[in-house]
């Protein structure tokens, strides 16, 4: 796919719109998985998690493709640096499709509502300020995308069943801090 895309790729610059209206309906994936690496970034996590709004709102709205920000979509970046940078992923998405496949066909269509209320729950864990904590959600984020680019039905649910275990990690963390919070408050007040 990313091959037939270098193919019709305009010689000076392409753009981010370009490139999604180009994948079409597997241009969630693609987003989904340029931004859960982007949230890997440490210090870049909260403003992944806030942009991650916009696809997964998309989804449960059941767009055909994610529609981001002006200044994301227009933003202009050298088609010479797009192949490169394509040249060096082919080759691992080629090792990885022998594991990613299609099969377990899903109706994508009728799934992309539950993927995106699963990933805006994950992205709003990105925003959370605990250390560490925009690791696992990234990473399931990036295994959804996998499942959304390779339409393969049994990594989307394994990837499902890691974003319950993602967010239950998440809210025991979450109430842990709260639970302390309230012990400490209650023991400085006893003091």
């Amino acid at each position: 796919m990313l091959e037939e895309l270098l193919k019709e790729a305009p010689s000076d610059h392409v753009t981010v719109a370009w490139l999604t209206g180009s994948l079409r309906e597997r241009s969630f994936g693609l987003v989904l998985l340029i931004m859960a690496l982007a949230g890997l970034v440490p210090g870049a996590s909260t403003f992944t998690g806030i942009l991650l709004g916009f696809p997964a709102v998309q989804m449960i709205l059941g767009r055909e493709t994610p529609g981001l920000p002006r200044f994301i979509t227009s933003r202009r970046v050298s088609t010479r640096r797009v192949v490169r940078l394509f040249h060096r992923a082919i080759p691992l998405l080629k090792r990885m499709e022998k594991l990613i496949r299609p099969r377990w066909r899903t109706p994508f269509e009728t799934t992309k509502r539950i993927v995106g209320i699963v990933v805006l729950l994950l992205a709003a864990t990105l925003v959370w300020p605990f250390p560490f904590s925009h690791i696992i959600p990234a990473l399931v984020i990036m295994l959804i995308s996998f499942a959304y680019l390779e339409e393969d039905g049994a990594l989307l649910c394994i990837s499902l069943a890691a974003a319950l275990s993602s967010l239950a990690i998440t809210s025991a963390t979450v109430w842990a801090a709260i639970r302390a919070t309230g012990l400490l408050e209650r023991l400085l007040g006893v003091t």
